[in-house]
């Protein structure tokens, strides 16, 4: 029996509410936006006209200022997925003569915006690690934002000495555990949900592996004897995108200096392919040497596995017919693009394009190698190693406090449920879908999902 999707909508300050039955019917567009660079954002677009209460009522009353609160959540087949939970930016109006045609857009970021708007310099951190700097400054949006901390330990632990020396914040918290993940090779975003309301901080390396707080996607396939489920799908090998970087190390005894080439490829990334390039270009990492040398090694890794992504991928994909929903920053596996091209890939990015009656993704990925298979027979065994097994435990525990009732709003307001299918969805511009209706405030629309082919 298909299954059906539903979109739910919530917007408020610190304790969100679900918007409004007029917020919902008006809305034309939501765009979500998630990736390994940059923070995640999102644009609603609602139609409007001058007697519709988004206009008279909503807007003079600050219901879409800056910095308010939107959490877009997705249920399909009954799991709910949080798609993005940030604050609204700005928003623009942009009236028409023609009826149905004037606009309203809101656009916005994640939750990481709190966090980049107070300047700490100075603040102390005595006798502190960076993994316990980092615990504390994301402990102060932890009662707003019901954001929990999931922080990888460093290899680097920098303990001084009070008596010596106090480390001190520069910058906002936002900056300063950028610039802490940055002396380590570490990343760090907000990776939203599990429940709508929560978000878990990550800070730790990039891992280009499977990631267990994330849902392993399915395979998507093209060209796949009738059992494609992606609508268009295309790949290109760049030889001159990897590089070999090479450390200079001088002997303090003899003065001579040793050039070190960087693997670019290790536990946390390991070779997606069976047939990795060789380098085609050669260049010293500078600035290395005010670093201690397990520093510099875990910079050179992550700069090294960064610079190693020789195939890129870029597809689409609807929603209901593939089945799940795709997230940034784990593993999927291709068929049907022939022997060079298939395989795991990570994924860069995705893009969510959700309308009355359509959700539609698009995505990029990546990997360092050609040719489906495995980098070599130590392949599980540097991955059973790796910090990425630690992340189990820290994962289950970081869900389980997620999960706890957080107090707000919108833990309060779960989403809606599904509306009948065959209703007729219409708003201000007229009829825009025969899939569904919203059932209840918060809920834009129920799409019939086709399950996986």
């Amino acid at each position: 029996m298909p299954a059906e999707l539903t979109l739910s909508l919530a917007i408020g300050g610190v304790g969100t509410d679900p918007a409004p039955r007029t917020v919902v019917e008006s809305l034309v567009e939501a765009t979500v936006r998630s990736g390994t660079t940059g923070p995640s954002g999102f644009d609603l677009t609602f139609a409007v006209s001058t007697r519709s209460p988004l206009v008279t009522s909503l807007l003079p009353q600050g219901y879409f200022d800056p910095p308010n609160r939107v959490i877009l959540s997705a249920t399909l087949h009954g799991r709910p997925t949080v798609l993005v939970d940030g604050v609204i930016t700005h928003h623009e109006m942009t009236p028409s003569d023609e009826p149905g045609k004037s606009v309203l857009a809101v656009k916005g970021e994640d939750l990481t915006r709190m966090m980049d708007l107070l300047d700490l310099t100075g603040f102390p951190f005595p006798a502190m690690p960076a993994e316990l700097c980092i615990a504390l400054m994301i402990a102060k949006y932890t009662p707003i934002y019901k954001i929990v901390p999931l922080i990888m330990p460093s290899v680097m632990l920098d303990v001084s000495n009070p008596l010596e020396r106090i480390k001190s914040q520069h910058g906002t918290d936002l900056s300063y555990i950028k610039h802490l993940a940055d002396l380590v090779g570490y990343t760090f975003y907000l990776q939203p949900g599990p429940v709508p309301g929560t978000s878990m901080a990550y800070w730790g390396p990039m891992l280009r592996t499977a990631i267990p707080f994330l849902p392993t996607p399915a395979p998507i396939s093209i060209d796949w004897d009738g059992r494609s489920n992606v609508e268009s799908l295309g790949f290109a090998f760049d030889g001159f995108a990897k590089t070999l970087w090479v450390i200079n190390i001088q002997d303090t005894a003899t003065h001579l200096v040793y050039p070190i080439p960087v693997p670019d490829v290790n536990p946390i990334s390991p070779p997606l392919g069976a047939k990795q390039p060789m380098p085609l270009k050669i260049q010293n990492l500078t600035g290395m040497a005010k670093y201690s040398p397990l520093q510099a090694a875990a910079i050179a890794l992550a700069k090294a596995a960064a610079d190693a992504n020789v195939v890129s991928g870029h597809g689409t994909l609807d929603v209901t017919r593939y089945g799940a929903i795709l997230a940034a920053r784990t593993i999927i596996e291709v068929r049907g693009a022939g022997i060079t091209y298939d395989g795991e890939y990570f994924i860069d990015s995705v893009t969510h394009t959700i309308k009355p009656g359509s959700y539609k993704q698009n995505f990029t990925l990546s990997r360092n190698a050609l040719i489906a298979g495995g980098g070599g027979p130590l392949g599980p065994l540097s991955y059973a190693i790796s910090p990425v097994q630690q992340l189990g435990g820290l994962a289950d525990s970081a869900v389980r406090s997620a999960a706890a009732p957080p107090g707000t709003n919108t833990s309060a307001s779960p989403i809606g449920p599904l509306a009948p299918s065959g209703a007729l969805l219409t708003g201000p511009a007229g009829p825009l879908s025969a899939l569904g209706q919203p059932s209840s405030a918060g809920s834009i629309a129920a799409l019939p999902a086709s399950p996986m082919r």
